[in-house]
């Protein structure tokens, strides 16, 4: 969470973390980009301070989801996202900091708004790559299944564009029936994460995977709910016969 841990500051939070044996995986990403020009400026000025606490805290990687449809005509969005994204690149570009962009896949959130938006893993992938060399994928399992990715898009995409992954899974359900707050947890439904690993660990993938499992622990406490995605996980890891650390 940035905000709390920048006004710690990098020391404290450094302090934290080797106390804690953690390493930090992700930040959010501090730009509003989603509303008007002033709005965004305003929030695009404290982007180079929160730049280089990241590096500072050895956490060179933010990450943002980008709805995948808007009231707003795809190709005049697209026009403002990109010049935004653009620009917050390289101002990130000047901390070595690289930002991951979610693609969402869900028919409902497609269908939610008058026009669809990106929602295909390559398109997103295209899209990162027009924005800057250091911008790529924030690839969640869940979406990447319900936009009907493979793994072979992971291989075409690369190390360097996968910038943080999410880690889920998803009930059988035809896709009017799926609710994206609706998830399961890793190796409990139908998404192929042994595939999905094995493309990771093919690029050379070494970064976190975040489990992200909306609903399913919304009634188990912190602690519980932490070991049940860590074993979980390491289950699917093990089934995929890939290194768990």
């Amino acid at each position: 969470m940035l905000e709390p841990a920048m006004k710690a500051g990098a020391a404290a939070t450094n302090d934290l973390l080797s106390k804690l044996k953690l390493m930090p995986a992700v930040l959010d990403f501090p730009v509003e980009f989603r509303k008007d020009d002033a709005t965004f400026r305003e929030s695009l000025s404290k982007l180079s301070a929160a730049g280089q606490f990241a590096a500072a805290i050895h956490c060179p990687r933010m990450i943002t989801w980008i709805m995948s449809s808007s009231d707003t005509p795809k190709e005049e969005l697209r026009r403002t996202y990109k010049q935004r994204f653009s620009e917050s690149a390289r101002i990130l570009e000047q901390s070595n900091v690289r930002l991951g962009l979610e693609f969402l896949g869900p028919l409902h959130l497609r269908k939610q708004f008058r026009y669809e938006f990106i929602w295909h893993m390559n398109e997103m992938l295209e899209f990162a790559e027009e924005c800057g060399p250091n911008v790529g994928l924030l690839l969640d399992a869940w979406h990447w299944h319900h936009a009907g990715a493979t793994t072979q898009d992971i291989v075409n995409a690369g190390r360097q564009r996968i910038v943080h992954i999410h880690f889920d899974d998803a009930p059988n359900l035809p896709p009017e029936k799926i609710r994206d707050d609706e998830r399961l947890l890793p190796g409990e439904g139908v998404i192929n994460l042994t595939g999905l690993l094995q493309a990771l660990q093919k690029i050379g993938y070494t970064d976190a995977l975040s489990v992200e499992v909306f609903g399913r622990l919304k009634n188990v406490p912190p602690e519980q709910a932490a070991k049940m995605g860590l074993d979980s996980s390491l289950a699917v890891f093990r089934k995929a016969g890939v290194p768990e650390g």
